[in-house]
């Protein structure tokens, strides 16, 4: 049989049609009005995207290219900051942090859990500037509470900035970022909105500008303030990602489409968004059901809807799941990071993916599971039972 490669991972993620016609057609110099017309559109987008009035940046780079410029931006060499670590990424902020120079508290949590609130609060100092977290932790498909860890800080009236890695969070979270206070969160391009890696994005608050201000750890590329003040203009600092800020506009447009009416043809990019995770959770939801039918167990306490982690069986690396589904089935999925590689698989519904995908995967996995791990006792259907039946209940209007 043919077999047609499928992306399950949670970035790259599978790539929008719309947005590859876009970078096909992307032609243009950067320093044109045409492109300062584009980038300024695209800007504002991403403002409704993440739900801010403030301003957004785009950077060439990875989310960490963003991370490390909230922290670069943001701190000075000596600043006491909060980190909330649970997985790989938390894990990065650690190392971002301890690169500039600041002093780390450090709440951790096991991998797949999430962060006890009381412990927060008893890490949080007079002299705390920043807390760092992630919104969803990609290594183990956990998902942290922005809103009560937000009111937490407003509670403890905390002068700490909130920098939320919203990089798999966004798309798949209903993060509203002034309406949850928090003062920088950042994206990615190969996540939710579905176009190839090489652009991060931030939308930075007020407050956290005015922080900038003080603030003195050394940047260049990454002077948040200079890419401000270029974007006035529809520019950017530096040589920009001309063809991924296409088809980001592109992406956009296709999110807002997504919940046209007849009186707004070109739809709403708040609302697309809504839909967006919509059919995170949905897809999610039918996934965490399906490998649990089949006999597998969940890893993450606190599941999110951009991945989920799955325990292999007891005595089977995971990794030969993750080879079989390609092998197989041209269906790629990740492997477990850090501590937890060989012990976990991961499969991603953010982004462009739906109901169609998800069936199919799980179609595969049965194979796989039937075929290779006969101790799990499971059969043919009792994966794609349980998430059609998780599709009927979350789908069918009352």
């Amino acid at each position: 049989m043919i077999r047609k490669t499928r992306l399950f991972t949670p970035g790259p993620t599978p790539l929008l049609p719309a947005a590859q016609f876009a970078m096909a057609a992307a032609d243009i110099h950067h320093r044109t009005p045409e492109f300062r017309a584009l980038y300024l559109r695209v800007l504002s987008q991403l403002k409704e995207f993440v739900g801010t009035k403030n301003d957004v940046i785009i950077l060439s780079s990875s989310g960490t290219g963003a991370m490390e410029a909230a922290v670069s931006n943001l701190t000075s060499p000596g600043d006491r900051v909060l980190v909330l670590s649970a997985g790989k990424f938390g894990e990065r902020w650690t190392a971002l942090a301890k690169a500039f120079g600041c002093e780390v508290d450090l709440v951790s949590e096991p991998y797949g859990k999430t962060f006890d609130l009381d412990k927060v609060k008893a890490a949080l100092k007079l002299e705390t500037r920043a807390v760092f977290v992630q919104a969803n932790e990609t290594s183990t498909g956990a998902r942290h509470d922005m809103e009560a860890l937000a009111k937490l800080l407003k509670d403890q009236k905390s002068e700490a900035l909130l920098i939320v890695d919203g990089i798999t969070g966004l798309g798949t979270t209903h993060l509203d970022m002034d309406a949850t206070g928090i003062d920088v969160l950042i994206g990615g391009s190969q996540k939710a909105v579905m176009i190839p890696p090489g652009l991060s994005y931030l939308a930075v608050s007020q407050r956290a500008w005015d922080r900038m201000e003080a603030t003195y750890n050394p940047r260049y590329y990454f002077d948040l303030r200079k890419e401000r003040k270029n974007a006035k203009n529809g520019e950017s600092a530096y040589t920009p990602a001309v063809a991924l800020i296409a088809a980001l506009g592109a992406a956009l447009d296709w999110i807002a489409a997504q919940a046209a009416t007849p009186d707004n043809p070109a739809g709403s990019l708040a609302e697309g968004r809504k839909k967006l995770v919509d059919n995170a959770e949905t897809i999610s939801a039918m996934t965490r059901a399906a490998v649990e039918a089949l006999g597998f167990k969940l890893f993450s306490d606190a599941p999110g809807a951009a991945a989920t982690a799955v325990y292999a069986p007891e005595g089977v690396d995971s990794g030969v799941i993750v080879k079989e589904l390609k092998s197989r089935f041209a269906a790629v999925i990740t492997n477990g990071q850090g501590e937890m590689k060989g012990q976990i698989f991961r499969i991603a519904h953010l982004g462009f993916f739906d109901y169609m995908d998800t069936i199919a995967l799980i179609g595969a996995l049965e194979q796989v599971v039937v075929k290779s791990l006969p101790q799990l006792g499971a059969k043919f259907g009792d994966g794609l039972i349980a998430a059609q039946k998780v599709y009927v209940e979350r789908t069918t209007k009352a």
